[in-house]
């Protein structure tokens, strides 16, 4: 294994009724605050007026950026920290899942310099410092609440670009489970479908490495897999959205890593999808994972997937390892598609092969330019090939 730094300075407040401590933990950080939100659930739920009341009686200043959308847009970036800049903003308060979190990221660092936004992802503009963030969740899924980067779109471009800074981290957030309940089936399919990936990313790789990551990766994996069918079936099962909340933070707050640094194969190539078809990230995942998992086994790698199917799904470690790694891409599939309910095709999603060589080039060009050299190396027409056995 490889030598590592790990260091999560951000305060989780988890549980029911945390955010009683909101108004204190804003205060902290000035008198001004930007409410970034999306769609207006929150008003639905009476979330936004718990969130008024907290501030008010905080003595503090509100203003609002409404409107992220679910691929966040670097023109909706560039309006908050236009706010920031005009009304003297403290402290940038997110309210929703990764896509309010990474917009209010990129807000509060675009609020300390002159440039544009999108520098900061096509002309390596460091993120050299930014204005503090508190977040509370409302859905488990990007687990942005507890991790040092964000994804901005830009569809002039039809690019969804990556970036991190530890400048970026919340400085505090809050995850209470029943904000989750409301969630749309869809929602919470997708968001455990992201949960899963940012695991499997980190998970399937050859190198030596720690073991008991890897027994934690599993645990995490066979979290989402018990509780993510029960909180479909039962929607304010507190247990079940509890379970999916805190392993959202912990399957991307860097811990699992341990010193492995392979590219995100899957997030590469979906990405693309999104940037150009603004897709839910989540779904795009599923179609993808059991294909890409498809694609790389070989005797090479066989082991792993061994490995993933009997400490995962319970399958028998004397069977053939090549039937065991079968059985285990089939049982992730059936999660997916069949526990989730998520469609399981691009097809589905009326997306056809138009674009799949532009968006192969593309997905490489985000890493090192000609290939994702991830669990196994894959160059553009690897990538057509799993965008291929998707359709």
């Amino acid at each position: 294994m490889n030598p590592f730094v790990y260091e999560i300075p951000t305060k989780v407040y988890f549980g029911e009724g945390q955010l009683s401590h909101l108004g204190p933990e804003l205060a902290r950080f000035g008198k001004k605050v930007l409410l970034v939100y999306g769609g207006g659930s929150i008003k639905r739920t009476g979330l936004y007026d718990r969130i008024v009341k907290e501030v008010e009686a905080a003595g503090l200043e509100l203003f609002e950026l409404p409107g992220v959308e679910p691929n966040p847009r670097v023109a909706t970036v560039r309006k908050g920290a236009q706010i920031c800049k005009d009304e003297g903003i403290d402290v940038v308060l997110a309210v929703g899942g990764g896509s309010t979190i990474d917009c209010s990221k990129f807000v509060a660092a675009s609020a300390c310099v002159d440039h544009d936004p999108w520098d900061f992802f096509v002309k390596g503009a460091p993120v050299e410092k930014a204005l503090p963030l508190v977040t509370i969740l409302t859905i488990a899924a990007t687990g942005s609440e507890m991790d040092d980067g964000g994804v901005i779109s830009n569809p002039d471009t039809h690019e969804k670009l990556f970036t991190g800074n530890m400048a970026l981290l919340p400085k505090v957030s809050f995850e209470d489970p029943t904000l989750t309940y409301t969630v749309p089936k869809y929602q919470t399919a997708s968001g455990s479908a992201d949960i899963l990936s940012h695991v499997l990313e980190v998970y399937f790789d050859m190198a030596p490495g720690l073991y008991m990551l890897d027994a934690f990766m599993e645990g995490l994996m066979k979290t989402v897999i018990r509780f993510a069918p029960v909180a479909l079936a039962h929607p304010d099962d507190y247990e079940a959205r509890a379970n999916l909340m805190w392993a959202s933070s912990w399957a991307i707050n860097g811990f699992v890593n341990g010193g492995r640094g392979v590219d995100w194969s899957c997030h590469a190539m979906e990405h693309e999808l999104s940037a150009f078809y603004d897709i839910t990230h989540g779904h795009g995942l599923a179609i993808l994972t059991p294909r890409w998992m498809e694609y790389c086994l070989s005797e090479k790698t066989v082991s792993k997937y061994v490995q993933y199917g009997v400490n995962v799904f319970g399958l028998d470690a004397t069977a053939d390892p090549m039937v065991v790694a079968r059985q285990a891409i089939e049982r992730t599939a059936d999660f997916l598609y069949d526990k989730l309910g998520l469609a399981s095709t691009l097809t589905d999603l009326g997306i056809d092969d138009t674009n799949f060589e532009l968006m192969a080039e593309k997905a490489c060009k985000a890493y090192s330019g000609d290939c994702v050299d991830g669990f196994v190396r894959l160059e553009p027409q690897d990538i057509v090939s799993i965008y291929r056995m998707c359709l």
